[in-house]
């Protein structure tokens, strides 16, 4: 027998080691290529906002911060919001926000993508860790008040527990793992209905679904797929008669709308509007409804404001653009607003549609 080295492992199988403790570093290492990700592009946006304002040949180039404006493109715009309206700020120093939802017992809970964690966010500013989790996106309470949040390194919706832990409620379709959870409402049915786009897919990670689909995943945890005819759905809403469904394309730019059937069926798609834009002006994302059937789109500089009947209100510019928004405060007259590194709330005349209250 030939004396020698013995060859060393090649990989944490070889040396024994625990699959729990193999998923948690294979885990650990998409959380921080995510970080990784998301911060390169981060300083990629401020580089070329800072090379534009230099080509630009003027010191006084303008910032890429806009000033918080009211533009109507119609009267029935001053229905929904008063002339004088003041845009407060709630939280700031965050990464990259989104996902509101406000809790009655008087705080938000908050997405953090870049800094990978969801905070509980108190009106004065204050904010408390509550999970810390690979790029959290859209977030929703059910009907029975948990949170359920998209995860989008998990690729999969979850519920977040009270202890800070998580659970997975839907992984995979067809034996395939979705692509990335992106936004998630509670339908008319008390169903979770959510979009699987592959914009925040982590590097490295393959696509396993040939499409970009939107899901209804119900109580026993069986889940549907109801259309897979846009390139990247992401922000969702039903009317609130429960007889439309909305859902935006960031791809396409545009907002389709769908009858509703029984068991939640969709049919008849078509285009319900659109919100063009510069490439770094921000595209549509997400949608919230009031009682009225008016809906809430952010969009390029701001949240773009639509009728039931698809004609296009007026927009709401932000001094950051803006990624999702929620109804909130005890009458659920109050917008909260996710925008980049802040979260907003603007007072509104209108009284908004919370599909998880609707029971």
């Amino acid at each position: 027998m030939k004396v020698g080295k013995s060859p060393l492992p090649t990989s944490l199988e070889a040396l024994d080691v625990p699959q729990r403790v193999i998923e948690e570093r294979i885990y650990g290492e998409r959380l921080l290529m995510n970080r990784i990700r998301k911060v390169l592009y981060a300083l990629i946006v401020t580089a070329l906002g800072l090379l534009a304002a230099g080509e630009s040949g003027s010191a006084n180039a303008p910032s890429a911060r806009l000033e918080f404006q009211l533009q109507a493109l119609s009267p029935e715009f001053w229905n929904l919001v008063d002339h004088d309206v003041k845009l407060g700020l709630v939280g700031s120093g965050f990464g990259f926000t989104e996902g509101p939802v406000w809790d009655e017992a008087g705080f938000l809970y908050v997405s953090d993508e870049t800094i990978n964690k969801i905070f509980r966010l108190y009106p004065d500013g204050k904010k408390e860790e509550v999970i810390a989790l690979g790029d959290p996106d859209g977030n929703t309470f059910d009907r029975k008040h948990r949170l359920i949040d998209c995860a989008s390194v998990l690729r999969a919706i979850i519920e977040v527990t009270p202890d800070g832990k998580y659970k997975i409620l839907a992984d995979r379709y067809d034996g395939k793992k979705l692509n990335t959870p992106n936004d998630v409402v509670v339908g008319p049915d008390g169903a979770l209905y959510f979009t699987d786009p592959t914009m925040d897919l982590v590097a490295g990670e393959k696509q396993e679904l040939p499409f970009q689909g939107v899901y209804r995943l119900d109580a026993e945890g069986h889940l549907k797929l109801l259309t897979k005819e846009l390139t990247q759905p992401n922000g969702l809403a039903f009317s609130p008669d429960g007889k439309h469904f909305y859902v935006d394309d960031s791809e396409q730019r545009n907002i389709r709308v769908y009858d509703v059937a029984a068991g939640g069926t969709l049919a008849n798609g078509r285009i319900f509007g659109e919100e063009p834009g510069g490439k770094n002006d921000g595209v549509p994302d997400g949608i919230k409804v009031d009682k009225s059937g008016n809906l809430f789109v952010t969009g390029p500089k701001g949240i773009w404001v639509w009728d039931a009947r698809g004609n296009h209100l007026g927009t709401i510019v932000m001094p950051e653009q803006p990624a999702n928004l929620n109804w909130g405060d005890k009458d659920y007259h109050t917008l909260y607003i996710t925008a980049t590194t802040s979260v907003y709330r603007l007072e509104m005349k209108t009284q908004g549609y919370v599909a998880y209250l609707e029971h």
